[in-house]
């Protein structure tokens, strides 16, 4: 009878509970591509995270999804979704952040909540990451995971600086500078044009000298800008062959079975402890009387 009504009150606190939906994204890190892995070292270092040897872009974008600033931001993020507060509440439909949702004192428990609502796997040999959210609502589990994604891919994008980035910042400033020097080299000219239109047929032959050398420079400054704009459009590509590469294989379910609590399980368990329990408290003293023999008499 302790057992049956255990297993009634058990059944009672589990349906106040409410369900709890999983969702899972998968993201394979590529970083077959030259400077991938830097990059995403790079990234991760912008958090304050190093990676030791910087073996893979894998593991600095598990470091990059467990960094401080990138949870913040995600606790600040408003998404809109139903949920249940028990198994038999009616949906309700919010609008509302994440931090709002976890409802804690302050921020840094917040941060300490979602941890144990986020679990991040990493396959070192297919580099695949596997990212599970899980909340009380089946389309809140599905946005926050999709954020998960898009932030790693804005984030990485955005800190990273890959070799043929900096190729193209400096191919950029010194294609500027080249540009002034043309346009001096031009002006020099045609001031030098003004005076001496037929240099070339002066007697003066400091005249038709520099008239040469200010043609020459002018050429020179042609074809210098010339070739630094191909460099910067060379580098320019290399820093997009350089950018770490997302392929987002999965970008998050939209979960429709319930992963917890297992209530049948543990109304289950309850009810098997709770019935031997009563056994045993029933059938103590006979219980007691076999593990305990008195001592047989000294001969």
């Amino acid at each position: 009878m302790v057992g049956l009504t255990m297993g009634v009150l058990t059944a009672l606190v589990m349906i106040c509970l409410p369900n709890q939906y999983k969702s899972e994204a998968r993201v394979l890190a590529a970083d077959s591509r030259s400077g991938t892995s830097g990059a995403a070292a790079m990234a991760a270092a912008a958090v304050g995270v190093s990676i030791p040897g910087q073996e893979s872009a894998d593991a600095a974008y598990v470091d990059i999804l467990n960094s401080r600033s990138l949870r913040e931001s995600l606790l600040k993020t408003t998404f809109t979704f139903k949920v249940r507060t028990w198994l038999l509440g009616a949906a309700q439909s919010r609008q509302q952040t994440l931090y709002e949702f976890l409802d804690t004192k302050n921020l840094d428990r917040a941060v300490k909540e979602l941890k144990t609502r986020i679990t991040i796997r990493r396959d070192p040999k297919s580099k695949l990451l596997t990212l599970i959210v899980e909340t009380e609502s089946p389309q809140l589990s599905q946005q926050v995971v999709q954020r998960m994604v898009t932030m790693l891919d804005e984030f990485v994008v955005d800190k990273a600086r890959t070799r043929g980035g900096a190729k193209a910042a400096f191919a950029e400033k010194r294609l500027a500078e080249a540009r002034i020097e043309l346009a001096q080299a031009e002006e020099a000219f045609r001031v030098f044009l003004d005076g001496n239109r037929n240099y070339l047929q002066s007697t003066d032959p400091s005249v038709r000298l520099k008239g040469q050398r200010l043609d020459s420079e002018l050429k020179l400054r042609t074809q210098l800008l010339t070739t630094l704009a191909i460099g910067r459009e060379q580098a320019l590509l290399e820093e997009k062959n350089d950018m770490p590469i997302l392929n987002v294989l999965d970008a998050g379910n939209l979960p429709i079975d319930k992963s917890a609590p297992a209530r049948g399980t543990v109304v289950l368990a309850v009810l098997v402890l709770a019935t031997a329990l009563t056994w045993f408290l029933q059938n103590r003293s006979k219980v007691l009387a076999r593990l305990v023999r008195e001592p047989s008499p000294a001969v």
